[in-house]
């Protein structure tokens, strides 16, 4: 039956010869599908993607000693100074399979188009401080042929030296921020600005500024030489130019999501930050901690327990896990390890918290040292001080609850001013504080500035080999296999891939 069924099928199809396959190519096209992607949109998944997610919690931010969590398994990082590849490759897999990915789409799509000549630009400055944050945080690293898999089918990229990143990252900051023009077409649906050409210009020479920083130790006369073409092309000007992610119900804060989900007990704020606030009276502690006081577990932090009073928080000192804290709990009188002091999640870590990237306040503290180095004119002191003052104004847009009245900023300001010999360690421990959340940043500028002087993580067991501090964060495990030949030549040429590895510009 089924052989003469064939013969019919095959009869009817010779009849009709056209018949068959007639229509065919039609129905296999669906009809709703996209074929072709708005650069400008593929801009701003970029930018939205760029905000600090939780990982960032378990090393970097725990590194400089702001957060610490006593639990091992899975999230072992830097709270025990441990390689943990895990979690060492979330900003390497979120940043080339998606920003880079999609940068390196845009500046192609744009490239020779006179018409989007801003959305080039634009994308060439993301791109430049993407690349920053990979660089900073493992060294050598794919550049010149990353992100390139589907222009031109490149799927095991070499490695480029930091140092030649860094110029490549000076020279392209400086070209897309004087190549931004007001007179040409706006990328109105730009998610960060809204299309201001000029608020753009002013984020990329402040990451000018920023790069340019980077290398005071290993190439001061090369900072020196991209910090007046940072200034000369116009820096951030005011909060309104802070490059900050407004989060929504529909793309909530990654870091809240976190914290507000399973992970609510897992973080707490590190005893050496709450310390600093406390002693210096700062009124940024009482819009950054809760204490769940008497909380015998994760559970029994809850709101009826909650107080955000400066006077009783405690922070959570490193070198313990959640057995061994005991003997801290039992010497500070506390109910438990779930009694101390942390990240406000409905506030600060709320769903709907901004992320911020590129501030107006660290431009000023970079900008404060540069005059300090004699790299610019200005008033070091009013710089430093306005840098403060920013970041304090800066808490309104968390919302009225941790808003800072003027009154506590004009005299935590006026009780701390820049001192003479002093100036850079005062600078960048206020740097320190501006950065909190944005872990990356943090961490490097821990690295480039030495400052604020911590003390080492005491906890036994340590994958640290020569350094104090976790210096970089290891390669992924899936790059190591599919890539190896290119990532050896950059272990050879940066060091062992280790967690105390110096990368190029952070020169002992």
């Amino acid at each position: 039956m089924k052989k003469v069924l064939q013969i019919m099928i095959s009869g009817i199809c010779m009849a009709a010869t056209h018949s068959c396959d007639s229509g065919f190519d039609k129905m296999n096209i669906n009809p709703i599908a996209l074929t072709a992607v708005n650069p400008a949109y593929q801009l701003n998944t970029t930018i939205v993607n760029s905000a600090p997610v939780y990982g960032n919690l378990s090393y970097e931010t725990t590194i400089v000693k702001q957060m610490i969590t006593p639990f091992s398994g899975q999230g072992s990082a830097a709270n025990f100074n441990q390689d943990n590849r895990g979690v060492t490759s979330g900003n390497w897999n979120t940043y080339y399979r998606t920003i880079i990915k999609e940068l390196a789409d845009v500046v192609a799509k744009t490239k020779d188009d006179a018409a989007r000549t801003n959305l080039y630009n634009m994308a060439r400055i993301w791109k430049a401080y993407a690349f920053m944050v990979l660089t900073d945080t493992y060294g050598n690293i794919p550049y010149t042929e990353a992100g390139a898999g589907f222009l031109t089918g490149t799927t095991t990229p070499a490695y480029d030296n930091q140092e030649a990143i860094y110029n490549d990252i000076l020279t392209e900051l400086d070209a897309a921020s004087n190549g931004l023009d007001a007179s040409k077409a706006a990328v109105s649906s730009d998610v960060l600005y809204g299309g201001d050409v000029d608020k753009w210009k002013r984020l990329g020479n402040s990451l000018l500024l920023r790069a340019a920083m980077r290398l005071v130790k290993i190439n001061p006369a090369k900072a020196e030489e991209y910090v007046a073409k940072a200034v000369a092309g116009g820096l951030m000007q005011s909060n309104q130019d802070n490059a900050v992610i407004r989060h929504t119900a529909s793309f909530s804060n990654p870091v809240g999501s976190s914290l507000n989900g399973g992970q609510s007990a897992f973080y707490y704020l590190d005893d050496e930050f709450v310390t600093y606030l406390a002693a210096n009276n700062d009124p940024r502690l009482a819009s950054i901690a809760v204490r769940y006081v008497g909380a015998q577990s994760g559970a029994d932090q809850v709101e009826a327990k909650a107080n955000r009073s400066v006077a009783v928080q405690i922070g959570m000192p490193q070198g313990y896990d959640n057995t061994t804290i005991s003997a801290d709990v039992a010497a500070k009188k506390l109910a438990s390890l779930w009694d101390y002091s942390q990240l406000d999640r409905t506030r600060m870590a709320a769903l709907t918290a901004p992320s911020f990237l590129v501030t107006y306040a660290q431009t000023q503290f970079l900008l404060a040292e540069a005059v300090v180095r004699k790299w610019a004119t200005g008033d070091a002191a009013a710089l430093y001080s306005e840098g403060i003052r920013a970041h304090m104004q800066q808490f309104a847009m968390y919302g009225a609850s941790t808003a800072i009245g003027d009154a506590a900023v004009n005299a935590y300001v006026a009780a701390h001013p820049l001192h003479a010999g002093k100036e850079l360690e005062e600078i960048n421990t206020q740097y320190w504080v501006a950065s909190f959340l944005i872990g990356p940043e943090a961490f490097a500028n821990f690295r480039r500035s030495g400052f604020p002087v911590l003390k080492p993580n005491p906890y036994p067991g340590s994958d640290l080999k020569t350094e104090p501090f976790i210096r970089r964060l290891t390669y992924t495990d899936a790059e190591l296999n599919v890539n190896q030949d290119n990532v050896q030549k950059a272990i050879s040429a940066q060091g062992p891939d280790l967690l105390d590895t110096r990368v190029w510009w952070d020169k002992k």
